[in-house]
């Protein structure tokens, strides 16, 4: 059974209302890349720097924050792990997620990555955000996050930083300096910018690819954020310059099928792991559900 499968066939367990730690049936593949990073190894791991982190958007680069005026602080700042009210539980999860992922570097070589899902609103910017945040802050790795979604940008909306000329002024323009935002000293975000109706030529052209490769000699990983693979072919045309793809499921969104023609139309053997999203999971203290991502596959 694939991960794919294993994901999808959890999603529908939890639909019916099985218990989740019933539903949270792992193949024995994942158990065994899992038991690599148990919970008490993974929590030694640096704490976010909070206090630093808490001051996005205040080190815009100097051109960037001449032209721009502060985005709207994000609604959804609250769900960021640089935030001191997400769950322990979710900041374990993004831990593990980062250590598997940084593992794969290393057996693989693998520096650019990129995270999709098959429709909208499956939590994929989300993931994103903070795994660049966990990747940067807990292991002090340099992050470039590069929001790829020039239909529907939400990168600069979650961090609460303006969106400059970013990645559509640079495939216009053609340059290898990329007018990116310095949020921390280990962590960058280009963002989307704001993109004209031959978006998809520039998608196409080679000034993404040289962008790309050129960040991947700057930094420990290129991190980039697409629209859904389902509707658009956007995503296809960032899949191809990009060396591995982390597929985000978010249960009760889309159906098997479709996230069965999605995985297809990337190419199963190039996605390297699977994250099952908006698991209601309850802590018996405070009775309550978190929109979070409730399980990682990684191989």
């Amino acid at each position: 059974m694939s991960r794919v499968d294993e994901a999808m066939r959890r999603a529908a367990a939890l639909r019916e209302g099985i218990d989740d730690r019933a539903a949270n049936i792992r193949t024995a593949t994942d158990e065994s890349i899992l038991e690599q990073y148990p919970a008490e190894k993974l929590a030694k791991a640096p704490e976010p720097q909070h206090a630093r982190i808490a001051q996005i958007g205040a080190r815009v680069s100097r051109r960037e924050a001449s032209r721009q005026r502060p985005a709207t602080p994000p609604a959804r700042d609250n769900k960021l792990v640089s935030g001191s009210a997400v769950p322990h539980f979710v900041l374990e999860q993004y831990r593990r997620l980062a250590a598997i992922l940084h593992e794969l570097q290393l057996q693989r070589g693998v520096k650019t990555l990129m995270v999709s899902s098959a429709a909208p609103r499956e939590g994929k910017t989300l993931t994103i955000t903070n795994l660049a945040l966990t990747l940067s802050d807990s292991y002090h790795q340099r992050v470039l996050l590069i929001d790829a979604d020039l239909r529907r940008p939400a990168v600069h909306e979650t961090l609460g930083i303006p969106n400059g000329v970013g990645l559509a002024g640079v495939l216009r323009s053609g340059a290898l300096e990329l007018p990116c935002v310095e949020l921390s000293p280990h962590l960058c975000v280009l963002t989307a910018g704001r993109a004209d109706m031959s978006l998809l030529a520039q998608l196409s052209s080679e000034s993404l690819r040289a962008a790309v490769a050129h960040a991947s000699t700057q930094f420990d990983w290129v991190l980039l954020d697409t629209p859904p693979i389902g509707l658009l072919p956007d995503a296809q045309l960032v899949a191809r310059i990009c060396e591995a793809i982390l597929f985000v499921i978010g249960s009760g969104v889309a159906s098997y099928d479709f996230v069965q023609r999605s995985i297809a139309a990337l190419g199963s053997e190039r996605i390297v792991g699977t994250v099952l999203n908006r698991v209601e999971r309850t802590n018996g203290s405070m009775g309550d559900y978190y929109d979070y991502e409730g399980y990682t596959s990684v191989g």
